[in-house]
C-alpha cells in the first residue's frame, strides 16, 4: 500500500485500511510450542489456533503485527467501557469448551484476540470472568491531566476528553487526539490488562465510513490492548520525546524496542493465539 493511498491528498482525511498481516502471523508465539497451539482445544488449554483480529497497524520495529482494538462504547451516564463478546459454549472435538465470541458490526469478535503475551492465563481473558467491563484509571496514570480529575479505581467518563481537538502535551502536534491510560477487566483480578483509549477527530471521521468501526467506536473514542506483540512491553501514546527519532511522536511507540503503531489506522491481522490454560 502507498502512502498515497493511505492518505489521499485530495481530502487528506485518513482512512481506516482493512487487511490481512501475514508474514509474521506465527511469530511471538513463545515458549509454548506450536503443535499445542494449532489446535482449539487440548489437554491443558482452550481456544487459541489461527485467529484474525482487528488491531491497530503495527508501521516499524520489530513487532509482528498490530495491537488487538477493544471495541467500546458510552453509558447513559457517559462512561465508557469496553464491550467484551458474549459467552457460549462450544463443543469442538467431542469436547466442551467455553468461548467468547460474538458477531459485531461486519467482524466476528473474540476474546482470542487478546490471548498473547501471557495475557491468556490473565482472569481477564477467561469467558466468565465477572467483570462491569468499564475503563478505570490505574494508580499511575500516564498522563498529568489524569492525576487532576480522577483518583485510582474511577471510571473513564466523556466529560473529561471535551477538549480533544486541542490537547496538546507538547509530545508531536496538539489536536492529533486525546489519550488516556486505564485497565480493563482487571478489577479483583490478580492481573491488570494495560489499555490505552484514545479521542480523536479522524476516529469519528473514520467512522463514517466503516461499518466495523460504527460498532466498535463512539463519538471519537477508540481502545486498543497496550501490550506490544514483540516482547510483550507496554508502549506509550505520546509519552515518550524519543519518539520523534522514530517519526512517532503522533503515533504509539514502543521504548523497548523501537516499535511504532498507528492507532489511526486500523487492520485485519492473522496469528496465532495461544490456548487458555484449563
Amino acid at each position: 500500500m502507498t502512502e498515497e493511498d493511505k492518505y489521499p491528498s485530495e481530502s487528506g482525511r485518513r482512512r481506516f485500511v482493512k487487511g490481512v498481516v501475514g508474514g509474521a502471523a506465527l511469530s511471538g508465539v513463545g515458549a509454548a510450542g506450536i503443535a499445542s497451539i494449532n489446535t482449539l482445544t487440548t489437554q491443558t488449554g482452550a481456544g487459541g489456533g489461527q485467529t484474525e483480529a482487528m488491531a491497530i497497524e503495527r508501521t516499524g520495529g520489530p513487532a509482528p503485527r498490530g495491537m488487538p482494538q477493544i471495541p467500546l462504547e458510552i453509558d447513559d451516564e457517559g462512561y465508557l467501557r469496553g464491550i467484551w463478546p458474549d459467552t457460549q459454549t462450544e463443543v469442538i472435538e467431542g469436547i466442551e469448551v467455553e468461548v467468547a465470541r460474538m458477531d459485531l458490526g461486519s467482524e466476528t469478535y473474540s476474546g482470542e484476540w487478546f490471548q498473547y503475551c501471557g495475557y491468556e492465563g490473565a482472569a481477564g481473558i477467561q469467558p466468565d470472568f465477572d467483570s462491569d467491563n468499564y475503563f478505570h484509571v490505574t494508580g499511575s496514570p500516564g498522563y498529568d491531566w489524569q492525576n487532576d480529575v480522577y483518583d485510582e479505581g474511577d471510571r473513564l467518563h466523556i466529560d473529561h476528553f471535551d477538549d480533544y481537538q486541542e490537547w496538546g502535551n507538547e509530545i508531536g502536534a496538539a489536536g492529533v487526539g486525546k489519550p488516556a491510560t486505564c485497565r480493563w477487566r482487571s478489577e479483583g483480578a490478580d492481573e491488570v490488562l494495560p489499555v490505552n483509549v484514545i479521542r480523536s477527530t479522524q476516529i469519528e471521521e473514520a467512522a463514517q465510513e466503516s461499518e466495523w468501526l460504527q460498532a466498535s467506536t463512539e463519538e471519537g473514542f477508540m481502545a486498543y490492548l497496550n501490550v506490544c506483540t514483540h516482547f510483550c512491553c507496554v508502549p506509550g501514546y505520546k509519552r515518550t520525546p524519543d519518539s520523534v527519532r522514530y517519526d512517532a511522536e503522533d503515533k504509539v511507540y514502543c521504548q523497548c524496542h523501537q516499535s511504532v503503531y498507528d492507532p489511526f489506522n486500523i487492520v485485519r491481522t492473522l496469528f496465532i493465539a495461544r490456548p487458555r490454560p484449563q
